[in-house]
């Protein structure tokens, strides 16, 4: 087996395409893979915005992948086709049932062919990302944008090292490897990680301490386990 350094562009494009053909939530049928210079790119079509998140998922998991730029279209079936009224009503009560902590009508749902955009302000970075996920999956969604504002009613204390903490307690993190920096209400990240999933999961800590607004994510991913400061 070849390791991360030794892998080239046409290994990257075998491994994301076996991911892809792995991934219960991807039909590899009508998605291309193209890699250079270890930055991978999809393109083709799938049939409902959920099938376009979970290849993007799959890509960032295999090993040596330094980038991902996301060229897939949303075609939906034709089962699946809502009027743009219906998505913005099925995403409104999405909402309001999945997301008791964020106050009614603190986030405004717009829809447009199929795209769905949500504006708003909430509380806490977790109450943002969670309302993306349970609306992402809705029936006749081609696409989200989440202009979901954070304005927290809590004071920043000590976020750095809350966060610093928490990438301590994780099973998921090398803590020593990551900065965190802090300025008032926002936070930016700098160091090296192993994988994109662990620069996720370094941003989506970040912004479940209280009393963020925004996080910076300039983490860069280095693929090897031997890598220095």
């Amino acid at each position: 087996m070849k390791t991360i350094d030794e892998k080239t562009d046409a290994d990257l494009k075998t491994d994301v395409l076996a991911e892809l053909k792995y991934e219960p939530g991807v039909n590899i049928a009508d998605i291309g893979v193209l890699v250079k210079d270890g930055a991978v790119t999809l393109n083709g079509f799938v049939t409902n915005y959920g099938e376009k998140w979970n290849a993007v998922r799959a890509a960032k998991r295999v090993a040596g992948v330094r980038a991902i730029a996301d060229d897939i279209v949303v075609k939906l079936h034709s089962t699946l086709v809502r009027t743009d009224g219906d998505v913005a009503s099925a995403a409104a009560n999405q909402i309001s049932w999945f997301n008791s902590s964020v106050p009614k009508g603190a986030v405004q749902v717009v829809v447009r062919d199929g795209w769905l955009t949500l504006e708003g302000e909430v509380g806490l970075g977790w109450q943002r990302s969670d309302i993306q996920d349970n609306v992402q999956f809705l029936a006749g969604v081609k696409g989200v944008t989440n202009l979901i504002t954070i304005k927290s009613k809590v004071a920043p204390v000590n976020v750095k090292g809350l966060i610093e903490a928490a990438f301590e307690r994780s099973a998921l993190l090398d803590a020593e490897k990551i900065q965190v920096e802090n300025n008032g209400t926002k936070v930016t990240l700098r160091g090296k990680v192993r994988n994109n999933a662990e620069r996720d999961e370094a941003e989506r800590v970040a912004w479940a301490a209280p009393g963020v607004w925004s996080v910076d994510n300039q983490i860069d991913v280095k693929w090897s386990w031997g890598f220095e400061d």
